[in-house]
């Protein structure tokens, strides 16, 4: 059986890896992590579109409040907040926790390599967020080069695989991949401030809609929420 895991973090990248897996893979599996993060309001809503699914998903605790240095697992760290997309700064910003998604691929690979998983599935892309380092293509081939040195996988023929098949689309690239895939983006959340209502102040709240804009329609989230009567 063709099986693989899907780092899922209940975004609007890591919902549309979801549905891009579940037209390629007999088996998914939804890998989420529980990392101290601000908005783990996210952890729950993946758990939710998982279960609506039908896909088995799991559940991993980590503390990178440990380690801090972001604006994501240090609250001492003040959460930036913006009045245009064109405020954002240049370089690694506040929100890019250190080696996140390193870490995240290390353990989705011991827990790949246990269950007989040669597949792992991420969403990450480079063209909206050109500053965080570990969304990169390098970084993805360089991290399959490593897995693949230290797992078993380095003592037969049947290597690993991390595919990242949006890491050169845009944000509204990505949209209309999972629109026309079926994707569920009404419980998909992206604001970083911890709320389900989007706070519409923090770059990702910003990069979202300018996303959805160039789609040309209306947030499924926001739609969601005003017919909940929450906004």
């Amino acid at each position: 059986m063709k099986k693989c895991i899907v780092l899922f973090s209940g975004g609007i990248d890591s919902t549309t890896s979801l549905y891009w897996a579940l037209k390629r893979f007999e088996r998914v599996h939804s890998l989420t992590f529980d990392y101290g993060q601000r908005h783990r309001i996210e952890i729950s809503m993946a758990q939710r579109l998982a279960r609506k699914l039908g896909i088995p998903q799991k559940t991993l605790q980590i503390d990178l409040k440990q380690i801090g240095g972001s604006s994501l697992t240090d609250t001492k760290i003040p959460l930036p907040e913006y009045e245009k997309l064109e405020e954002m700064e240049e370089g690694p910003p506040p929100t890019y926790v250190p080696f996140r998604n390193g870490i995240f691929l290390a353990l989705a690979a011991g827990w790949a390599e246990v269950e007989g998983i040669k597949d792992i599935i991420c969403g990450f892309n480079i063209i909206d967020s050109p500053h965080y380092p570990d969304t990169r293509k390098q970084f993805v081939e360089a991290m399959e080069e490593a897995i693949n040195q230290g797992t078993t996988a380095s003592l037969n023929e049947q290597k690993m695989r991390i595919l990242a098949p949006f890491v050169k689309m845009k944000k509204s690239q990505i949209i209309k991949e999972g629109l026309s895939l079926g994707a569920d983006y009404s419980y998909s959340v992206s604001c970083y401030s911890g709320e389900e209502i989007p706070c519409q102040k923090c770059s990702s709240c910003f990069l979202r809609q300018k996303a959805w804009e160039e789609v040309g329609q209306r947030d499924p989230l926001i739609l969601r929420l005003e017919k909940e009567g929450k906004i």
